[in-house]
């Protein structure tokens, strides 16, 4: 398997070639990477992923890993009906 064509993010099926892609057009942290291709977005949130596309910065800017800039980590969210919100409210005494 030729090198480029690696899965750096599997989760949004991005190849180590999307990747160089985007710091070869100027990209220079893990933040700018994720908002051009989805890098880190899918459902591990960077997990798999982060460490390898810090690794490729660090080669392309010759700069050691500690000074890549890690991502911002926000926790996943996912919509709550108004009825749980109601039975909450109502078993916590709030009325």
């Amino acid at each position: 398997m030729d090198d480029k064509n690696i899965i750096l993010c599997r989760c949004e099926d991005l190849t180590r070639e999307a990747i160089l892609q985007c710091i070869e057009s100027g990209c220079r942290t893990i933040d700018e990477i994720k908002r051009v291709t989805r890098a880190g977005m899918g459902p591990c949130q960077g997990r798999t992923c982060r460490m390898l596309i810090a690794q490729e910065l660090s080669a392309y800017y010759k700069v050691p890993m500690e000074e890549v800039l890690m991502p911002t980590f926000r926790p996943p969210t996912k919509p709550v009906s108004m009825g749980v919100l109601a039975d909450a409210c109502r078993e916590g005494g709030a009325e």
